[in-house]
């Protein structure tokens, strides 16, 4: 028989299943065998790959292989130098690669990390503090406020306690534990009362509970296991250029086999065909274009840091900037995680409170005078503002430290709230107990769900001040308080408008409270509930939300406009989750929300369906992060997910880009995440996106440039031969063109600042290659233009001064075209003229650079015999010159055909 979840067993049945005492816990000879059984209470850790094995792994791509062949063809054929310095570019690559991931897959330590150090526990009948790396099911432990639960537990008994769940399930309050109540059915991990789990925190109360889990086994382990099995995926940018790799390569091997092949039909000798098919495989690939890229994209992550973002991985930025849609955690992320009190009530009059979290700045508003409230003129207002401020446990602190100013509540939220109130009214918890000093008590209990205090005024008079759930405090009372002071009788007409102004607040996702009060002859000794809270005075309401935060709703707006969807996800009720995303502008009707139990009901396959539509998911578990990521990538999203809890991870894990938070967020989603915010604002996530983009339209802007080259070179050695002409380019000038020559104003295109508009476009689609229709006509414009360039500036350097001359004309010709080609390729669509020609400065330096260093090779004798060039004197340059601008002319009249195509009906 298959045995039933622990919240559906009551304590006697858990303690017979797992034969332990709820009263003595185990004997310490039972705990070292069940340790033995079990294993300690720890979360496994996977062992990732060594530097050695990831320094392989960058060996495998399909380029870098076509380039080891030819340094080994070049090595047999005694080109030492053509060889060494192409074994120089892949390790170089492969060191870049290996430093960047490193510091990967660390997830499992910070999770190691959460686990509790320490655990009160009894044993033998007797308490005892033990490492909670020892604790075995069956274990009994104690639980205080203040304590983060060591394991899973089902708890055995429970007084006022209550738990922040908020890292493991999204709910924004502490839940509120009781061990009586026996669960059925498929229950919620957010409404698994009697119940409690590991690295969660004790906010309120005590308890104890029996150890039904540890380790691997617990909640969080699962969490750790999903985390170790989530196979890490290539991004979109990954993807595109490993395809564009193999293009360029099988194109590089095709076409070395044909020239090779018709060279040895034309009688060629096999050495000087090996030298030419090396000559055209160092032509077809970009050999300087991974670098370049790795480089562009580390200064991307730099200008990121400024706008409080950090990337941990550096194609995760490109893919930041492709992202369709955005799945977001809501408690902490799009709302500021501190429970604020916006609307308060007392008889014929609703009050607006203004502010922002813990901060004790804002106004309390009359709604329907819309004036300041002045708590001198009403005196119902003022008690209920006393009640709040006298009738709580909670303490507010102002934390000042080097870059830290804020204020941080210790104790229940809801309590930090009505602090948070009073403290914007005017008035001081501290000095307030200090004038009415709380006697006695009456704590609050889940079963009463109401909470008192006694106290005497600072005229001496013994007083109890009551909050609780609004229905059932308002049957306590006999009595109302109207704004001038005086106390009459309640009517049923008071109570019914009680309760409708009660309804009305919840039903705008607002958690409300009740405060009464009244005098007694004397403070109890033994105050009892059924005595002390009946026949009491009832002074108003409060109803108090986590709210969004200003800048996500403005955040969500400007997703929208950049065609990026934003799907909330969530912990929290239906119908709190819905009003938030109401105001964030997320949704605009309730059919727009899913909750867990419904999706448990679905199947995959519907899912994926019920994901085009619903943009809230509430009452959600990690599992359900996962399926509804997945969902959103099985329609063709890229799927960014941001969080801050150890709920969080496993989704982030998932997605294709994870986005942390910085201050809230746990170390388990830091380290899963690709990318973290570190002010936990939304609003930086929209910067990161539009740094994306920018990001890719220049990795664009250059691999046009880079190719464009490349294939002009494979035009040039290939037409030559077909020509029956000398080989206008030796290997050693196409290495230098493309790792140095290129390099430099290729890294310029990647700091090209924003383009106009870029915002307004929709997401590009992600299964577009980079190479799209638009670059492949560039591409075939711009080297057919500078291959003919080339080969005439060769043929008249040949023919009127020899080969050596003529080589030193062709790369003269191929490098100064370069140069005047990177300023056309800073934008796809806006001719140079309207960018303004020297308005990229790093631009400008490149150009200089790189034309520094032609000179160098010509002028240093030297290096004029390695590189087996001729110095090129100033009269000579007429024909090169001419040439070398082709290019350029044709680059910009292309844009302008474009665009005109384009505006044309």
């Amino acid at each position: 028989m298959e045995q039933l979840p622990w919240y559906e067993q009551s304590v006697e049945e858990v303690s017979y299943a797992l034969n332990t005492d709820k009263h003595k816990g185990l004997t310490t000879n039972e705990v070292q065998a069940r340790l033995n059984k079990y294993g300690p209470n720890e979360l496994e850790q996977k062992k990732g790959p060594g530097i050695f094995q990831m320094f392989l792994a960058q060996l495998k791509d399909f380029m870098v292989l076509i380039l080891l062949a030819a340094s080994l063809v070049s090595l047999l054929v005694n080109e030492i130098a053509d060889s060494l310095v192409i074994i120089g570019i892949v390790i170089i690559n492969a060191v870049l690669g290996v430093v960047q991931e490193y510091r990967a897959g660390k997830a499992l330590e910070a999770l190691q990390k959460m686990s509790a150090p320490e655990a009160k526990v009894i044993r033998d009948g007797k308490e005892h503090s033990v490492p909670a790396s020892e604790l075995v099911p069956g274990d009994l432990v104690i639980l205080e406020t203040g304590d983060y639960i060591p394991a899973d537990v089902r708890l055995v008994s429970t007084a006022n306690l209550k738990v922040e769940e908020a890292a493991l399930t999204g709910e924004s309050v502490p839940v509120e534990k009781d061990a009586a109540v026996r669960l059925e059915g498929s229950v919620g991990l957010g409404d698994q009362v009697n119940c409690g789990f590991m690295s969660t925190l004790v906010t309120y109360g005590r308890g104890s509970g029996i150890v039904t889990a540890t380790g691997m086994n617990t909640i969080i382990g699962g969490i750790a296991r999903m985390i170790q099995e989530d196979s890490q995926e290539d991004t979109p940018l990954q993807r595109k250029l490993a395809q564009l790799g193999k293009l360029l390569g099988t194109a590089c091997l095709v076409i070395c086999a044909l020239v090779f092949g018709l060279g040895l039909l034309r009688g060629e000798e096999i050495l000087h065909m090996f030298m030419t098919a090396v000559s055209l495989a160092v032509a077809a690939i970009p050999e300087g274009l991974p670098a370049v890229v790795t480089i562009v994209l580390a200064l991307g992550m730099q200008r990121m840091v400024r706008h409080n973002s950090i990337m941990k991985k550096l194609h995760a930025v490109e893919t930041l900037g492709s992202t369709t849609v955005i799945c977001s955690d809501k408690t902490g992320t799009l709302t500021q995680n501190q429970m604020t009190i916006v609307k308060m009530y007392t008889q014929g009059q609703e009050i607006d409170v203004s502010g922002e979290g813990y901060k004790p700045e804002g106004t309390l508003t009359l709604a329907n005078e819309e004036r300041e409230a002045n708590l001198s003129e009403n005196q119902a207002l003022t008690r209920l503002i006393e009640i709040q401020a006298l009738c709580n446990d909670a303490r507010l602190e102002h934390i000042t430290e080097g870059d830290i100013d804020e204020w941080r509540v210790i104790g229940d939220p809801t309590e930090g709230a009505m602090i948070v109130l009073a403290a914007k009214a005017g008035i001081d918890k501290d000095k307030i107990n200090e004038k009415q000093p709380r006697l006695q008590e009456i704590p609050f209990d889940s079963k009463r769900k109401l909470m008192t205090t006694f106290h005497r005024t600072d005229k001496g008079q013994p007083i109890a001040y009551t909050k609780g759930a609004p229905d059932i405090l308002v049957e306590r009372c006999t009595h109302i308080m109207s704004s001038d002071g005086t106390v009459n009788p309640m009517t049923e007409a008071d109570k019914d408008h009680i309760l409708s102004q009660n309804k009305a607040m919840a039903s705008k996702a607002l958690r409300v409270l009740a405060m009464a009060f009244k005098t007694v002859p004397e403070i109890p000794e033994h105050p009892a509930p059924d005595k002390d809270e009946q026949g009491l005075v009832f002074c108003g309401l409060v109803g108090m939300i986590d709210p969004p935060r200003a800048e996500a709703i403005e955040a969500v707006g400007l997703c929208k406009t950049a065609g990026i969807r934003t799907v909330m996800i969530t912990g929290d009720y239906r119908e709190t989750a819905a009003a938030i995303a109401r105001q964030l502008g997320i949704i605009s009707t309730d059919d727009e929300v899913l909750t867990g139990a419904e999706l448990n009901r679905m199947s995959d396959q519907e899912l994926d369906q019920a994901v085009k539509k619903v943009s809230v998911f509430a009452r959600v578990s990690p599992e359900h992060k996962v399926r509804i990521v997945q969902s959103m990538k099985n329609n063709g999203h890229i799927a960014a997910m941001t969080g801050d809890g150890v709920n969080d991870a496993p989704a982030l894990k998932r997605a294709d880009i994870g986005v942390a938070m910085g201050i809230t967020g746990t170390d388990v989603t830091k380290e899963s995440a690709d990318m973290i915010i570190t002010d936990d604002n939304f609003s930086s996530i929209v910067a990161a996106v539009e740094e994306g983009r920018v990001i890719y339209s220049n990795i664009r802007k250059f691999v046009f440039f880079l190719l464009s080259c490349n294939v002009g070179e494979i035009l040039i050695i290939f037409l030559a031969m077909l020509f029956g002409w000398e080989i206008p380019l030796l290997p050693i000038h196409l290495l230098w063109v493309n790792l140095l020559t290129d390099a430099f104003p290729a890294l310029a295109l990647g700091t090209e600042k924003k383009e106009p508009g870029l915002m307004n476009m929709p997401p590009r689609d992600p299964d577009e290659s980079i190479l799209n229709r638009d670059m492949i006509i560039n591409i075939a414009v711009q080297s057919v233009v500078m291959t003919a360039a080339v080969l005439i500036s060769f043929y008249y350097g040949w023919k009127n001064h020899g080969l050596a001359m003529g080589r030193t004309y062709a790369l003269v010709t191929l490098v100064v075209s370069e140069l005047l080609r990177a300023y056309t390729a800073r934008s796809e669509r806006i001719p140079l003229w309207k960018l303004g020609v020297f308005s990229n400065r790093n631009m400008n330096l490149a150009t200089i650079l790189s034309f520094g260093l032609l000179l160098v090779i010509m002028f240093v004798p030297a290096l004029r015999g390695i590189f087996s060039v001729e110095l090129l004197h100033f009269r000579d340059w007429d024909i090169a010159g001419i040439m070398a601008v082709l290019p350029l002319l044709f680059g910009e009249l292309t844009k302008v055909i474009r665009n005109a195509l384009t505006k044309a009906p």
